[in-house]
């Protein structure tokens, strides 16, 4: 398993410009914080948000939420100077964004590296149609790559397509980039939805992502935090499923029988994987839970 797996049902970008948000972050049930130094920043406030970005990391607070900073394009005038002020003051991860290449990959890592970050993971940002096409090299390109986060309002627009309940615009888009995170376990998170009233398609959205095989989703406001938390949470019945299955196929094993039926399902090897990596996770979530 990827050493930097963990829960990540909801992802709560938290923009780096505000302190009552920074101070917010500490008190809500979110797996990740993404303290955000990108777009969404003015540019007048830019350095002032790198200021309280790094403050807020270094006076803690966050208890087992991971902290993840989202630093502006390396090839931006503030990119350099984000990954310099943030490389060491403890965040668990740095957020690159406009991931395109291998070579975008390498960059990054040099760029952290340099600023005496070697010891941390880094996640990638996919919004555009060459990253996704390219979606396995950037997946390949390293395992220090915790998570490839998915900017799906970036690519819808990129793709002309329309914003539908059923996503169906970016299906094949959020398939391909699961797909290859798979291929290099890697954790994968869907994107946003920029809609604060609609949360009827926004629970959608997390079970959409949830059936496709996502870890989670990342959120802009904590209106949507129940929905992304309870759609990626393990189930009762889905635990007690699991059980059954590893016990009945130990079980059937001593036997010397391969393969057995549970609740008229052929049980397989395979299907023991994913009940003990379910049970690990919701684990993982209980421990995260009882730490905040």
């Amino acid at each position: 398993m990827n050493p930097y797996y963990r829960p990540r049902r909801s992802m709560l970008y938290v923009p780096g410009c505000s302190t009552r948000y920074l101070n917010k972050a500490r008190s809500l049930k979110v797996d990740s914080v993404i303290l955000d130094l990108g777009d969404p920043i003015l540019v007048e406030m830019k350095e002032q948000s790198r200021r309280y970005v790094s403050e807020a990391v270094l006076a803690g607070g966050y208890g087992r939420r991971e902290v993840v900073v989202r630093v502006n394009d390396l090839d931006s005038p503030w990119g350099h100077d984000d990954v310099k002020a943030v490389a060491t003051i403890g965040a668990d991860a740095i957020l690159f964004p406009n991931v395109e290449s291998k070579a975008d990959v390498d960059e990054a890592l040099g760029a952290l590296d340099a600023a005496g970050g070697k010891h941390l993971p880094i996640m990638v940002m996919i919004e555009s149609p060459i990253a996704v096409l390219r979606a396995q090299e950037i997946a390949a390109a390293s395992d220090r790559i915790a998570c490839l986060v998915m900017a799906t309002g970036d690519l819808l627009n990129q793709l002309h397509g329309r914003r539908t309940p059923d996503r169906i615009a970016i299906v094949h888009s959020l398939s391909h980039v699961l797909l290859a995170g798979r291929a290099y376990d890697r954790s994968v998170v869907d994107g946003i939805s920029t809609d604060l009233k609609d949360m009827q398609t926004y629970e959608f959205g997390c079970r959409l992502a949830r059936d496709l095989g996502f870890d989670g989703k990342s959120l802009v406001h904590p209106f949507q935090l129940p929905y992304c938390n309870d759609a990626f949470t393990p189930k009762p019945h889905d635990l007690a499923a699991a059980n059954d299955v590893i016990e009945a196929l130990a079980h059937a094993h001593q036997e010397g029988r391969g393969t057995v039926v549970v609740n008229g399902r052929l049980v397989e090897g395979h299907h023991v994987a994913a009940a003990r990596r379910l049970l690990a996770l919701a684990d993982m979530i209980e421990k995260l839970e009882a730490g905040r």
